[in-house]
């Protein structure tokens, strides 16, 4: 039966909303929205190249696009930590969410992985990469080198290496991504008005000052000087930068396991803002919050996004669970080589494979994000 268009609208805003969660993470990577596949379509049969846009409705008699995925689905949400300002930087996968949603598709699932860690890279040939042990921030930056065309990185084909890492690490078969700019953020949190943020600790910014400003660089590797922006625990209404800059900051009590906690906190209030603002049901704003967003978004899959869109029509925002992975640091001594997840961490992948993560989480409440 096809879905009701108040439906079709709500799913088109949720799975754009997919599309752009990885931007409250810390992407900023200037690159052009890709329109051809870069990985193996696993959801089901391809669809035409990738787009934001919804195609026509369909006649009541044609099944609309994506209801053959039934699901799981896995969808590899990507921060890029990147600097335009400095030629040829290449970028690094700042953060790392995946989005999983059960058979049946009805709950899903968002959890991250440290940025810092440490994987095994395969070889890969595009990149003239030859393989190796390192932290999962890496496979993007190494991954997306073009070797005849020295200081022009390619985020999407760093993505296509950094998805097989996160596959091979978690057992899960990636279906489809995205990665956003910090300008691309910018725009979306500005074009809904800014979002409600419960700030859950003091937070000291190592890269704004209280005037949006960006604070000047400073002695010593990533250092700052000049004045700092604060953020005061309690309920804050955030406009585009400050909400940006309070989910990039890791030099916390709790460190980059605090900042993933913040960054799926700032997703759900992107969720709730989207629904307050009644945006589900406007989707020329859907179409004006995508063009916004232009040439700062890539997304990669073998389906449309509204093909997902249209496939996630009976999840609702209380249907997603953000969840939050132990770890702890690997090394001797004094010298740090990155994160490992823990026992329960390790094994909160390994339940969700089997298809036993609400269980496993009754059994760890406190791996749950509280709402």
């Amino acid at each position: 039966m096809m879905l009701g268009e108040p439906r079709r609208r709500l799913t088109l805003v949720l799975a754009a909303l997919v599309a752009v969660a990885v931007v409250a993470v810390g992407a900023v990577v200037i690159t052009r929205l890709v329109g051809t596949d870069r990985s193996t379509p696993t959801a089901g049969p391809t669809g035409p190249s990738a787009s934001a846009d919804a195609p026509p409705s369909p006649s009541p008699s044609t099944p609309p696009p994506g209801a053959d995925i039934t699901g799981p689905l896995n969808l590899l949400l990507v921060g890029i930590d990147t600097r335009v300002s400095v030629p040829g930087w290449e970028p690094h996968a700042d953060a790392v969410l995946i989005l999983h949603v059960p058979a049946g598709l009805s709950r899903a699932y968002l959890f991250s992985l440290p940025r810092d860690l440490v994987v095994d890279i395969p070889a890969f040939e595009p990149a003239g990469y030859r393989g190796g042990r390192t932290k999962l921030t890496n496979a993007m930056s190494y991954g997306s080198r073009v070797p005849d065309r020295p200081k022009q990185p390619d985020p999407a084909q760093g993505y296509e290496l950094l998805s097989q890492v996160v596959s091979d690490y978690t057992g899960l078969r990636i279906d489809a991504g995205a990665v956003l700019t910090f300008g691309g953020f910018d725009e979306l949190v500005d074009s809904l008005g800014g979002v409600d943020i419960h700030v859950d600790q003091r937070v000291v910014s190592r890269h704004r000052q209280p005037d949006g400003k960006h604070r000047s660089p400073g002695p010593g590797v990533g250092g700052y000087v000049g004045p700092q922006m604060v953020y005061e625990p309690g309920d804050r209404h955030l406009n585009g930068w400050q909400a940006l800059d309070y989910a990039r900051q890791r030099y916390l009590p709790g460190g980059d396991y605090t900042r993933q906690r913040h960054q799926q906190q700032l997703i759900r209030s992107l969720v709730g803002k989207i629904l307050d603002t009644d945006l589900a049901r406007q989707p020329e704003r859907v179409e004006q919050v995508v063009a916004a967003l232009g040439d700062m978004l890539v997304y990669v899959g073998g389906r449309r996004i509204v093909e997902f869109a249209y496939a996630l029509g009976g999840l609702s925002p209380d249907a997603l669970t953000l969840v939050t992975l132990p770890g702890a640091a690997v090394g001797r001594g004094n010298a740090y080589r990155g994160e490992e997840l823990t026992q329960t961490g390790r094994r909160f992948i390994t339940e969700l494979r089997a298809g036993k993560v609400d269980e496993f989480l009754a059994e760890h409440p406190k791996l749950v994000v509280p709402r």
